[in-house]
């Protein structure tokens, strides 16, 4: 499993429930968000970004998210996560998401989320501190370091 999920430093073990299969005998497609948002807390926990939040105020909120759907997963199985951040801008991040379920030996699922930082004082958005970019920074350099030369 670990190779499908190269480049990806943060990566969530989930088990796959069976109340989130759907009457189709498959895992609902709403629940993938759900597995997107345990791995992007995880991420967060990593970078620190809750604990930044808790002192500044300043924290997440999604701007948008996707998934792609490549094949079914079914009870019982083992699902990997991988997160990472594709992308920094000032006042926001692009996370990507690789799902690979242990059954069946293959990434099922790929989706991305753009997280926007928001002052929940103000209500309104604000800027990443130059500490979290460089945590995010690097927490990615790890994956890079980790990589085999070829």
């Amino acid at each position: 499993m670990k190779e499908l999920l190269q480049g990806y430093p943060v990566v969530t073990e989930i088990p796959v429930a069976w109340g989130e299969m759907d009457a189709f005998s498959h895992v609902n497609n709403v629940i993938y968000f759900r597995y997107f948002e345990t791995a992007r807390i995880d991420y967060f926990r990593d970078i620190d970004l809750m604990e930044e939040m808790k002192q500044t105020g300043i924290g997440p909120v999604l701007g948008e998210t996707n998934c792609r759907y490549k094949m079914p997963v079914t009870f019982p199985d083992t699902l990997y996560v991988g997160s990472r951040v594709s992308e920094l801008k000032a006042d926001r991040f692009t996370m990507e998401y690789a799902i690979v379920s242990k059954k069946l030996g293959a990434i099922t699922t790929t989706g991305s989320a753009t997280v926007v930082m928001f002052n929940f004082k103000t209500n309104q958005k604000a800027t990443m501190t130059p500490e979290l970019v460089s945590r995010i920074e690097t927490l990615e350099a790890r994956v890079l370091l980790e990589q085999p030369v070829a």
